[in-house]
């Protein structure tokens, strides 16, 4: 028999989200006889504790009986339990510094961590993410930001909506005016701004068109990494060398950021690979970009003017080009910029639901029955206080 816990998020600034949701928890009992659930308690999870407690999911404070603990963002050192399984993102694979030393405590507690992120299928596609609902609410913020800059209307951000019908629902009398957006990316985060863009019936044109056109009503251009990167010795494009030898490639986002009102960002990025555009070309009078919505919010990475992850409370704030510095957003000459590093927070119970459907189908069968495929074995960054195999390059990083 099996215990799972779900753990109360730790993480400041807090997040609502939860890996399963109350009937979920009853569904993961009933397809998996055996298995108990129980809730840490939480008073700001998007689910109630008596939402749990009402479906006969026990809660409890102390999670030490519990066999895999899941949670969503990473855990506070000071609250690991040596010797578990967890689940989570611990935004460590990138050798990000600011988890190196969670990784430490992770090892030192002899912790079994399964990283949300590098659990892939075969071909090397994510399995689980709320990387949709990240497009879904950094598209709109896109939206949002063009009303505010220019006075056009007013839009409520996501988290003032009751959920993602609410959300979409402001824009049913809206007529947009003309603008020009081109979107970066081909993961779920790019495909949850696509689901967008076709919700509000904007055009999308080819490559040729957006470069060479002008338009009275709004348009988009759907770029994937071929299309902003090329070879430095101009021999043909391959993606897998790319990733690997990102640094025989450059830029060619030129003909784009001097056609583009609004970009919305949901690439891909690793340490080594080009920026879209360097600082002086944001200060060419060419450079026509006035909303950035930095959806993947990588610091450094490849957008010059995303120089600090934002909150929900304060989501936006202007770019100085010539200065490289923050201004107040929204005035004339400003870049404004949102970068967010937690949109699907914002519609926490539909992101929450869409997640624990994904775990239950594609991730917990393999941990409670069988890793046939060798899934988890894969996604298993540390096991018995090492790094496993695949992992092994972040030993520099936690040394």
């Amino acid at each position: 028999m099996k215990t799972i816990g779900i753990i109360r998020e730790g993480k400041i600034p807090t997040d609502l989200r939860s890996p399963l949701s109350p009937s979920q928890c009853v569904e993961l009992k009933t397809n998996f006889p055996g298995t108990n659930v129980i809730v840490q308690p939480s008073s700001i999870r998007c689910f109630t504790n008596e939402e749990f407690s009402n479906l006969g999911i026990e809660l409890n404070e102390d999670l030490s009986n519990c066999d895999i603990l899941l949670g969503v963002k990473e855990v506070p050192i000071e609250q690991l339990i040596p010797n578990k399984t967890y689940l989570f993102f611990s935004h460590t694979i990138k050798k990000q510094p600011h988890n190196r030393n969670l990784l430490r405590a992770i090892l030192k507690n002899k912790i079994t961590l399964i990283d949300y992120e590098t659990l892939v299928w075969d071909a090397g596609n994510r399995i689980i993410g709320f990387g949709r609902f990240a497009g879904l609410v950094g598209a709109h913020y896109a939206f949002l930001m063009w009303g505010k800059k220019y006075g056009f209307y007013t839009l409520k951000p996501a988290n003032e909506c009751k959920n993602l019908d609410e959300m979409i629902d402001q824009y049913k009398d809206l007529q947009l005016s003309p603008m020009k957006i081109v979107l970066c990316g081909d993961g779920r985060v790019a495909h949850g701004c696509l689901e967008l863009l076709r919700k509000l019936k904007i055009s999308q044109v080819s490559q040729e068109e957006f470069i060479e056109n002008d338009y009275n009503k709004p348009v988009y251009v759907h770029l994937r990494s071929e299309d902003y990167y090329q070879r430095k010795d101009n021999k043909e494009w391959d993606k897998a060398d790319f990733y690997k030898h990102p640094e025989d490639y450059i830029s060619n986002f030129k003909p784009y950021y001097q056609r583009a009102d609004i970009m919305l960002n949901g690439i891909f990025w690793k340490q080594g690979i080009p920026t879209f555009f360097t600082n002086e070309e944001m200060k060419s009078s060419n450079f026509r970009i006035k909303i950035i919505s930095d959806i993947t919010c990588d610091i450094p990475g490849p957008i010059p003017s995303t120089i600090k992850s934002t909150s929900i409370e304060k989501p936006f704030y202007g770019y100085n080009a010539f200065l490289e510095n923050e201004i107040e957003p929204f005035l004339p000459n400003s870049i404004d910029v949102q970068a967010v590093g937690n949109l699907p927070c914002e519609l926490p119970i539909d992101a929450s639901s869409e997640f624990g459907e994904q775990l239950i189908r594609h991730v917990l069968p393999y941990i409670l029955l069988e890793d046939k495929d060798e899934i988890i074995k894969n996604s298993t960054i540390t096991f018995n206080g090492s790094l496993t195999r695949k992992y092994e390059y972040l030993n520099d990083y936690i040394a």
